[in-house]
């Protein structure tokens, strides 16, 4: 781990030199202590005024917890299952591109952090490595594939086979960015990515080799994707799961083209902004569902109290991306290993807490809104 990290103020205002971060927050100081300014921006950023992306951590505090006293959580786990698969916590690690442009160890550092703590990753399209690659250095893990439907479908078609092929256990077909937000930070740094970090599906969609900005990345998606494309994805040999979804029309549309699980997203505040925060428009979703296809949230994971928040209202597990992408940043494989253990601990203790000895016991009556 990095020693003696000087950090600028915890959410205290405390001020001191420390040994390791303890927290993900400290993570993301120093991260943004690290990176220049462009690459920082892009991961950290939002669109527009960023008013999603702050409502994402925000509705949080909206809510308490209710914990219940005198229940037996002698032996307590934070261990559940998601589409079937044992995971060690209701949490899993999110796809985000370009993992190379934070650290060397980039995908598969992060894949092999997430196979050492038990749970799934989920790669992106977007990836500086290949799903065989992925496959290769972490043999048994549980992955799943995150996936852009581009222009050229027979791209898309390909990576999709690929995926299959090196054991892959999910598609997670993201919805919500036919076109790219409006990127303000990346547009006052004119951030690109370096021309030598390269994405095999970016090359085999027909980017040169180059600098290339995220409008360059965003131009390979087909705008025309309907949800006869989902009906087409979901009779593939895998489950498909639609990432983006925040109405209760949507849900019941998923439900009805063949999903088998969906994620309450708003791609991290990075789309359009002024849309609701996640946590506020899960209980709509779950409820449209109304149990026939699995609920899962993304955005503004940073505790293992918020964790156990989205599980009360309803999700049977959470992603998270930037919490994953700082501790990358600040230690690669071993940052992604301890920001997971962090936050597995902190569900832990928070389910322990509230009275609940696992995931499953967690209810809606475990939480009220805060007062205002």
């Amino acid at each position: 781990m990095p020693q003696d990290l000087t950090l600028a103020g915890g959410p205290s205002g405390e001020n001191g030199t420390v040994h390791e971060p303890v927290n993900v927050w400290d993570y993301e100081r120093l991260a943004a202590e690290s990176l220049d300014a462009g690459v920082f921006g892009y991961f950290a950023g939002g669109a527009g005024d960023e008013r999603t992306l702050r409502d994402n951590l925000e509705a949080y505090g909206r809510w308490h917890l209710r914990p219940r006293m005198l229940v037996d959580v002698a032996e307590t786990t934070s261990a559940t299952t998601v589409l079937g698969t044992p995971v060690s916590m209701p949490l899993l690690v999110a796809p985000f591109a370009m993992q190379g442009a934070l650290h060397a160890d980039g995908e598969l550092g992060t894949a092999r952090a997430a196979a050492g703590v038990g749970t799934i990753m989920c790669l992106s399209t977007l990836a500086t490595a290949a799903p065989a690659e992925v496959a290769a250095a972490t043999p048994g893990a549980s992955h799943w594939f995150q996936v852009y439907v581009f222009r050229d479908r027979g791209v898309t078609q390909s990576l999709v086979d690929q995926a299959v092929e090196a054991g892959f256990s999910a598609l997670v077909v993201t919805v919500d960015a036919p076109f790219l937000g409006r990127r303000e930070r990346d547009l006052r740094t004119g951030f690109a990515f370096p021309a030598e970090l390269t994405a095999p599906s970016v090359l085999a969609g027909g980017l040169a080799s180059r600098a290339m900005t995220p409008v360059d990345l965003l131009s390979l998606i087909d705008p025309s994707l309907s949800w006869r494309d989902i009906e087409e994805l979901a009779s593939s040999s895998v489950p498909v799961v639609v990432k983006g979804v925040l109405t209760a029309e949507d849900a019941r549309l998923a439900c009805e083209h063949g999903a088998a699980g969906i994620v309450v997203s708003n791609h991290g505040g990075r789309q359009l902004d002024g849309v609701p925060a996640t946590l506020d428009v899960l209980p709509e979703v779950v409820d449209a569902v109304a149990g026939r296809v699995e609920v899962l949230l993304d955005g503004g994971i940073r505790r293992g109290t918020d964790v156990v928040k989205a599980l009360a209202h309803g999700a049977g597990a959470v992603l998270a991306g930037r919490a994953v992408a700082w501790g990358l940043t600040v230690d690669g494989e071993a940052g992604v290993r301890r920001v997971l253990e962090l936050l597995r601990e902190e569900i832990r203790l928070a389910l322990a807490l509230a009275g609940c000895p696992s995931p499953s016991a967690v209810t809606r009556a475990h939480v009220s809104p805060a007062p205002r």
